[in-house]
């Protein structure tokens, strides 16, 4: 049984997120608590095996709690607030404090029913998460330095799908991709608001223009687009121009945006001309297109299982056959410029 806390100032938030994790015949939840002072010696007493934790409470915000969690007793926290955009800005902080995920409250537009699933996986893989270990990574991950530049330019498309782990991940890779790289597009399991903020991040970050994606932006060699939070991302072709549509739609294996939405669309599209990349994250979300990716002649390329915080979605899609090669987190930037190059 994986033992759950639940952190949230609100009485109607914590009984539904109660009734949701305790319908799952693997989780317990062992506490309730309003605040984090009440938290903190619930911790102590009933050692949970993981927490969700609201950002916005009185007398000690969840940020300012996590900082201390973090130093003090580090286990693994799913991050379950009302993502607003200012909010948003908030939950990408507490991602890179050490929260192992972010999702948002039910509400108007994402309903109980849509949570539940999502809320009791992620609950799943964090209790598998090494919240040491996944700290190591993340300080590794920050000292790489920019690959060279491509000989030439591309018109190849890059594409990249992950889940939980994936913001480290992702930072590690568009950290070192030289600023001609190829055009690349990414679905990360993120919610709405959040991914603006991602995207403005790793902007900051890397020598790519990193941005949310809308309907319309065109792939291009030193751009990189992330899907939005709620919505799919799908690769259009128009001529020898790629672009990008977002649209609505249901869910796909629990998750809008979807990665296998995204790699079946390259897929059709761009066929051999383009990378897969799978990185680390719970279920098998992308398995499937990443295997439909490789059957129409692109390179597919798996995060392997000592480099990932939860070796699910790439194990998935090696087992099925989707991966090409296998690849540490800090090789995936130079076997992506590899196979590049060696198409052009």
């Amino acid at each position: 049984m994986i033992k759950v806390l639940v952190v949230d100032d609100s009485a109607v938030v914590r009984q539904v997120l109660q009734n949701v994790l305790r319908s799952d015949p693997e989780i317990e939840v062992v506490g309730v608590a309003a605040d984090p002072y009440v938290a903190r010696d619930m911790i102590v007493a009933l050692k949970p095996d993981v927490i969700t934790l609201d950002i916005e409470m009185p007398r000690m915000d969840g940020i300012t709690f996590l900082h201390k969690l973090m130093k003090y007793y580090p286990i693994p926290v799913i991050i379950v607030s009302s993502l607003t955009p200012a909010g948003s800005r908030m939950a990408m902080e507490a991602l890179a404090v050490g929260a192992i995920d972010v999702m948002c409250k039910p509400g108007a537009a994402y309903t109980v029913g849509d949570m539940a699933g999502e809320l009791t996986e992620k609950v799943k893989a964090a209790a598998a998460v090494d919240v040491a270990r996944s700290a190591r990574l993340a300080v590794l991950t920050s000292c790489g330095q920019p690959l060279p530049a491509l000989s030439q330019t591309t018109h190849m498309v890059v594409a990249i799908g992950a889940s939980t782990g994936g913001t480290v991940a992702l930072e590690a890779i568009l950290r070192v991709m030289p600023p001609n790289s190829p055009g690349i597009v990414i679905t990360q399991h993120m919610p709405e608001y959040v991914t603006k903020s991602f995207a403005m991040r790793l902007n900051d970050l890397s020598p790519m223009a990193v941005r949310e994606a809308e309907t319309g932006d065109s792939v291009v060699a030193g751009v990189a687009l992330i899907a939005p939070g709620g919505k799919h991302l799908l690769l259009r072709r128009s001529g020898a121009r790629y672009f990008v549509e977002v649209k609505e739609g249901p869910l796909v294996n629990r998750h809008r945006p979807s990665v296998d939405v995204m790699f079946r669309s390259v897929a059709q599209v761009a066929g051999r001309n383009a990378v897969g990349v799978i990185l680390t994250g719970m279920g098998g979300d992308g398995a499937k297109g990443l295997l439909a990716m490789r059957n129409a002649g692109a390179a597919t390329i798996g995060q392997d299982e000592a480099s990932c915080v939860v070796y699910g979605m790439p194990k998935v899609a090696f087992d099925l056959g989707a991966v090409e090669e296998q690849a540490a987190l800090d090789d995936v930037p130079r076997r992506i410029l590899r196979r590049v190059a060696a198409a052009n």
